[in-house]
C-alpha cells in the first residue's frame, strides 16, 4: 500500500512508498481506507521536531474515508460506513473525560508511541497515533466518527481538525460575544475557521492578521471586516478600539513572540485565546504585575475546547445551514505523489488547506 513517510526527523520532504503496511487490527480496532486527508501545519510541526513524534512516521491526522473491517468487540460501525478520522479520541473513563474535558483525554496521546505501520525494514508510526497520509490506517474504533452521507470526504476531513479547532476557539473557549471586537492572528486554515467562528458568533469587528497578502484577501472572504499585516494591527487597535485593545484576540501561529504580540493588543479584562501549537522551550512571558492589573484572561485551546463529537455535529450543522463556508477553505487539490508541493505551498503561505484525495 502507498504512503507518504518521513525518515527522520528534521526532514524537509516525504518519501511516498508502496510498501507500507497498516498493522494493529485486532479487538477494538477498525481498518480505514482513506479517501481524503488535510494538510495541517501541525504535521509540519511533528516534521521538524516542534512537535514530539517518533519517527520514522507517515504525517497526516484530518483525515475522512470508508470502514473496511471492524475488530471484537466494536460496537455502532460497520464495513462501508463513511467516517472522518478524530485523532484525540475520549476515552470516557479518565478523571478529564469523567469531567467532562473530553478534550484533554491523554488515551489519544499514548497511541502516538505505538507504531501502526510497518515496512520491510521496520516499524513506522502513524502522526497521532493515525497517519491518514496513506491509503488505509488501523486505529482505534473511537477514532473512527460516523459521517453523514451528505458530507463529502474532503469536508469531513477538515472538520476532523482544524475546522473543529478554529470553530471551537471562539465558540467554545473565548466564547465570543456578539458585537465585540476581535483581532486574529494567523489566517491558515485554523486562523480562517477562528474568524468563521467569531462571525457566527455575532462580532462586530473581526481583523485578520497575516503577512501573507492572499491570506489577507482570504480572510475578508470568510467573515474578516478587514486584514492587515502584522505592522498594522497597532493602528487597527487605535483606529477600532481607540488605542484601548481588542475585546478578544485569538494567536493561531503558536509561537511566544506573537502570543505576546496579542496579549499586549489585548483590552485591559479582554480575553487572549491561544490556539496554536508551539515548541516546549518556547516560552511565553507576562510579568506579575501586569497580570494583576491588566486582569486579561489567558486562555489555552485544546482542539477547540469542547466536546470533539458535538463539535463535529455542530459544523455539520453550520455548514449545511450556509453559515459557514468549508468549500472555499480548500484551495489546492492533490494526489499523493504532490504531497511534497503541497508541503511547500502550505510553508509558503500559498494555501489555506491542501485536500490529498486517495
Amino acid at each position: 500500500m502507498r504512503a507518504a513517510v518521513l525518515h527522520e526527523t528534521g526532514q524537509e520532504k516525504l518519501e511516498v512508498l508502496d510498501d507500507v503496511e497498516a498493522v494493529g487490527f485486532g479487538p477494538g480496532k477498525v481498518r480505514l481506507r482513506i479517501r481524503a486527508t488535510g494538510l495541517c501545519h501541525s504535521d509540519v510541526s511533528a516534521m521538524n521536531g516542534v512537535l514530539p513524534q517518533p519517527a520514522p512516521f507517515i504525517p497526516g491526522h484530518e483525515g475522512a474515508g470508508e470502514v473496511l473491517d471492524v475488530g471484537d468487540g466494536v460496537t455502532g460501525l460497520s464495513a462501508g460506513d463513511r467516517v472522518l478520522v478524530c485523532w484525540l479520541p475520549a476515552c470516557g473513563a479518565c478523571p478529564s473525560c469523567r469531567r467532562g474535558q473530553t478534550q484533554l483525554c491523554l488515551a489519544g496521546f499514548l497511541n502516538a508511541g505505538t507504531p501502526n505501520f510497518k515496512r520491510p525494514g521496520g516499524d513506522v508510526f502513524g502522526f497521532a497515533g493515525t497517519g491518514t497520509f496513506t491509503e488505509e490506517v488501523v486505529v482505534g474504533a473511537g477514532c473512527a466518527v460516523p459521517i453523514p452521507d451528505d458530507v463529502p470526504f474532503e469536508i469531513a476531513a477538515l472538520i476532523g481538525c482544524g475546522v473543529t479547532t478554529g470553530l471551537g476557539a471562539a465558540i467554545n473557549t473565548a466564547r465570543v460575544e456578539a458585537g465585540s471586537s476581535v483581532a486574529v492572528i494567523g489566517c491558515g486554515g485554523v486562523g480562517i475557521s477562528t474568524i468563521q467562528g467569531a462571525r457566527v458568533q455575532g462580532a462586530a469587528q473581526i481583523v485578520a492578521v497575516d503577512p501573507v497578502a492572499s491570506r489577507r484577501e482570504a480572510a475578508l472572504r470568510f467573515g474578516a471586516t478587514e486584514a492587515v499585516a502584522p505592522d498594522g494591527l497597532a493602528d487597527a487597535k487605535q483606529r477600532i478600539t481607540g488605542g484601548e485593545g481588542f475585546d478578544y484576540v485569538f494567536e493561531v501561529v503558536g509561537r511566544s513572540a506573537t502570543a505576546r504580540t496579542a496579549y499586549e493588543h489585548t483590552r485591559r479584562g479582554g480575553t487572549l485565546c491561544i490556539v496554536g501549537a508551539g515548541a516546549m522551550d518556547d516560552h511565553f512571558q507576562v510579568n506579575m504585575f501586569e497580570l494583576f492589573f491588566d486582569e486579561k484572561r489567558i486562555l489555552p485551546s485544546m482542539y477547540g475546547g469542547g466536546d470533539v463529537l458535538r463539535s463535529y455535529e455542530r459544523a455539520i450543522a453550520l455548514w449545511r445551514a450556509g453559515r459557514i463556508d468549508l468549500d472555499l477553505m480548500i484551495t489546492h487539490r492533490v494526489r499523493l505523489e504532490e504531497v511534497n508541493d503541497a508541503l511547500d505551498q502550505m510553508r509558503t503561505g500559498e494555501s489555506l488547506r491542501t485536500c490529498i484525495q486517495l
